[in-house]
Order: C-alpha cells, then structure tokens, then sequence
C-alpha cells in the first residue's frame, strides 16, 4: 500500500473520521475516499451503503470489480442524564455495540451502583464532553428534563452534527426548548434534527419500553439512508 494512503487512513481512524481504502481489483491501485467525498454512480452508491453498513467487501460497478475495506469508527452514545430510562438503555445500547457513557452532574443520581460496569460521570456535561468531544459517530440522548444540564450537550452535538441527537419531554416542553436553542443561535433546520418526543413511536410507557424505542431509533439514525434537513 501506497505509504501516504497508509498515513492519511491512520490520520483518519485516529481522529473517528470515516473512511475506505478501495482497491480496484483489475490493476491493484488504491486510493482512500473519506465520507462525504463525492462519488457518482453504481460506485457511489456501493461506496454510501458501505459506509451506512460498516462492511467491506466486493463490489461491482461499471463492469469493474473493487474492494472496499471501510474503516468506521464505533458509534459512541452519550446519555445525558442518570435516570430510569438511562438504567435501562446503557446496558442495551452497549449489547447493541455503543460505547457508552452516561453522564449527570447529580450526584445522588449518577453512582456506581445505579450504572453497574458502566462508564459513568458525576460532572457537568460541558466539563466531561471537553476530553471527550462529540463527533459524527455519536448519538447524544439528553433525558434529565433540566435545561441547565440539557441545552449545552444538545447544541454542541447539533454542531458537531452527531448522527443521532434525541431529547426528552412533551411537546409544550420541546417548543420551550426550541425558543432557548433559537436564541443560542441555531436555525430552525438544525434544531429540527432533534428527535423530540424522542424514541420511536411504539406506545412505549415504562423506562424499559421507552429505552426500547430510543435505542431502535438510535440505530435507524445509524444504519438508515440519511433525510434531507427539513427547511
């Protein structure tokens, strides 16, 4: 392999950037397509469902034959808030195969024997999201309810366009949320990426049923063709 395609591929899994070395398979050359990269075509849509997928294999395309090897980071979840509902979905969301990570500056709500084997934080989101920032690969479900610990972590995954950003609450509350992130200075597109009432809609009422309907939801976001943002 090409050492500078080698460098920029490390360069790329270092800092969770999505990537795939193609190979085409008649002539042995490589070349590194980063997502996001335009890409027409039979090969491009091969190239957009790899990347959804996270699978490599052989494809054809324009009567040739290419190797995708893809490198996606692990999708990461971070759920802000050490409550019921957080009890229920870390464990499910780490056997569905999220890193995960709960955070809540409560301290009353957010100990070790409430989140067994899982990586908790008893801090300020804005504190414990600066070592670890969010990013493209992360799914951010915000389930306190209190805005002093849900709108910082809310706007910066919009900004850091996480591919999954959920909140919880009622409409009459989601529309104060939408008037405090207005006037943060978030357009009406971005802010309407958040799911909110979040979870699929599945009737669910108990922690367990509602972490069901956030977790299918989270994975749609994940593996699902992207929406075009609403105007």
């Amino acid at each position: 392999m090409d050492p500078h395609l080698l460098k920029k591929l490390n360069a790329a899994r270092r800092d969770r950037q999505a990537a795939i070395m193609l190979t085409d398979l008649a002539d042995g050359r490589n070349r590194l397509v980063m997502k996001g990269d335009p890409a027409a075509g039979d090969l491009g849509s091969a190239v957009a469902k790899a990347f959804r997928t996270g699978k490599s294999g052989v494809v054809e395309a324009e009567g040739q034959q290419f190797f995708l090897n893809v490198h996606v980071p692990s999708p990461r979840m971070v759920i802000i808030g050490a409550v019921h509902i957080s009890q229920a979905l870390a464990p499910m969301a780490k056997i569905a195969g999220f890193d995960v990570r709960v955070i809540d500056p409560r301290t009353a709500f957010a100990t070790p024997d409430r989140f067994r084997n899982v990586d908790l934080a008893a801090d300020w989101p804005e504190d414990v999201l600066k070592e670890q920032p969010l990013d493209a690969f992360t799914a951010l479900v915000a389930v306190t309810h209190d805005p002093k610990i849900d709108d910082w972590p809310l706007i910066s995954a919009l900004k850091a366009e996480a591919f999954y950003v959920g909140a919880l609450g009622s409409r009459k509350t989601h529309a104060r949320r939408v008037e405090r992130l207005t006037e943060a200075g978030l357009s009406d597109a971005v802010i309407g990426r958040i799911a909110a009432p979040i979870g699929l809609s599945i009737g669910a009422q108990s922690p367990e049923e509602i972490a069901v309907a956030i977790l299918a939801q989270t994975i749609a976001a994940l593996r699902e063709p992207p929406r075009p943002l609403k105007d």
